[in-house]
């Protein structure tokens, strides 16, 4: 390819490496100038333009960037349409997406001018996540250059994702005095949120003294479950792991497995022990796994679950980029091309579920309180309608009622059986919703702040896709902050590992992602949570 500044008297037939602004409208970067072309430009008073002009055996830049995707396998992918010498690639399922580090690295070095970047090997991925991207950095390259590139793309498989596989999973937890009950119980609620990406369950439960004789019978009795779904036993001890022989690799031996690996180099996720028991891989779970924050825990789990049981030398090799200790999230990466500003989606979550029980023995419900003749349930939702095509309401207390108050409008209803425990709960059902498995921004919004618009919505939706939907965006009123809030979908995975009374706080300020505040007045602190409140919004009691 011949790049340079070109007299427009030797221009026609070249290509344009820039655009070109003229009062009647724009030639783009990559238009081929014809005759009249030229003739307009002249007029303009231009004399020359930077141009590109192909050499035998050079192809445009889309071109290039299709060769190679055509080059990898489609399995569970998705590719774009190849836009300025670009194709990203997309998961269209859940679970790990694997990459080649060796013929990545031989394909970049191809040429400057062909580049692949992509996720870190083994990173977890949703359906609909960015996994890699081609990008050809000039107009044009040889073709002989892609040739190549396309042939170390064919010679191996150089990224897939690895969809994740229902398991039938098996908790054992062993007990000590020093270990409280409800430690056990979210142990176990915390494991059935982390599995619910890979569609398995926790089938089985067993706590059993934390000696490796009992251990060893439990791991003996889940391996012999009698069903047709993958196995897996995740075995929490009551106390941490601190020798080879210990209690949870002396109860695989005890019970006729092998001790693969004991210890990682994965800060949290030091004290994992992984061994199997007849092909049933069974992981001893390391204390920071009680929590939902990320850890080694994860990155084994992940990869068992996508039908790979690590080896003790790739446990060994995750000591680089181990330490996860301030890592609070990995937001995902973005694409102006295919998600341009405009088009980034928000959808809403409206929390409905909780029991009111500020409102006293009248029987009121504050949701079915009116305010200017329309419950308020029903008013918070219109206002989401306006802001957004998709709206989930997460019903619980007198859900019946509240879901008749909602008739007829478009949203997506998901009862919360557990409101009870708190609004995580209610957080959880909203966000593991289909609705929202695709939207980049997840606007999380109470059902009884009347003095949320439409409008004051669209205001932080608009801010969030100022930001291309990579910072949280949040509703403040005089600098004190707020609700609703918009969370990045990089969040998600956080937020379906909360648990009891709380919402999303603590994720927005541990996230490490920007914190956009909009300020939309009173409106962000005004919820009506007792008779006389609603009474002093303006509303009146019903229901």
């Amino acid at each position: 390819m011949i790049f340079g500044d070109t007299p427009l008297e030797q221009a026609e037939g070249a290509i344009l490496a820039h655009s070109v602004k003229l009062p009647e409208g724009v030639f783009a970067k990559g238009h081929v100038l014809e005759g009249a072309d030229i003739e307009h430009l002249l007029r303009a008073g231009l004399r020359s333009v930077i141009t590109a002009r192909l050499e035998r055996g050079d192809l445009m830049e889309d071109e290039a960037a299709r060769r190679l995707a055509a080059a990898i396998t489609p399995d569970h992918l998705r590719f774009s349409d190849a836009t300025t010498g670009r194709v990203n690639v997309y998961s269209t399922v859940n679970g790990v997406f694997v990459a080649d580090k060796v013929a990545v690295d031989r394909l970049n070095r191809v040429d400057p001018a062909i580049t692949l970047a992509c996720l870190a090997d083994h990173a977890a991925v949703h359906a609909g996540d960015m996994v890699a991207t081609f990008k050809i950095i000039p107009l044009a390259v040889p073709a002989e250059k892609i040739e190549r590139s396309v042939e170390i793309l064919e010679q191996s498989t150089v990224f897939e994702v690895r969809p994740f596989r229902p398991h039938s999973v098996s908790l054992i937890a062993t007990e000590l005095p020093s270990l409280k009950q409800s430690v056990m119980d979210k142990t176990a609620r915390i494991l059935a949120q982390r599995l619910q990406a890979s569609g398995s369950v926790v089938s089985h439960e067993e706590r059993v003294a934390h000696r490796a004789a009992p251990v060893a019978t439990a791991i003996r009795f889940a391996r012999q479950a009698e069903d047709d779904a993958r196995r897996l036993i995740v075995v929490f001890g009551a106390s941490a792991v601190i020798d080879p022989d210990d209690v949870i690799p002396d109860a695989i031996r005890l019970a006729g497995g092998e001790v693969i690996r004991v210890g990682m180099p994965v800060d949290p996720g030091n004290l994992l022990v992984l061994g199997q028991v007849g092909g049933v891989p069974v992981v001893g779970a390391p204390g920071c796994a009680r929590s939902p924050k990320e850890n080694g825990f994860d990155w084994v789990l992940d990869r068992i679950l996508a039908g790979e049981l690590p080896t003790a030398e790739e446990i060994g090799a995750m000591g680089v980029g181990g330490l996860l200790m301030e890592i609070q999230t990995r937001p995902r990466p973005r694409d102006a091309v295919e998600k341009p500003m405009k088009s980034l989606s928000v959808a809403v979550v409206l929390l409905a579920a909780g029991r009111a029980s500020r409102m006293g023995d009248g029987g009121h419900h504050k949701l079915l309180a009116e305010f200017d003749g329309v419950p308020l349930v029903r008013r918070s939702a219109e206002a989401a309608l306006k802001s957004s095509a998709d709206v989930v309401v997460v019903t619980g207390y007198r859900g019946e009622e509240i879901a008749a108050t909602l008739s007829g409008l478009k949203v997506e209803l998901v009862h919360n059986p557990d409101f009870a425990s708190g609004m995580a709960s209610s957080l959880i059902a909203g966000v593991g919703s289909s609705k929202i498995q695709d939207a980049d921004g997840i606007l999380v919004m109470l059902a009884d702040m009347p003095g949320l618009t439409a409008q004051d919505l669209k205001l932080l939706v608009a801010a969030f896709r100022k930001e291309n939907g990579e910072a949280v965006v949040r509703a403040v009123s005089r600098g004190k902050r707020g609700n609703p809030v918009i969370l990045p979908r990089s969040l998600r995975d956080a937020v379906m590992r909360l648990e009891g009374d709380i919402g999303a706080r603590h994720i927005v300020e541990t996230s490490g992602l920007p914190v956009i505040d909009v300020d939309i007045g009173d409106a962000a602190h005004l919820d009506v949570d007792t008779p006389e409140a609603i009474i002093a919004a303006g509303g009146v009691l019903k229901g």
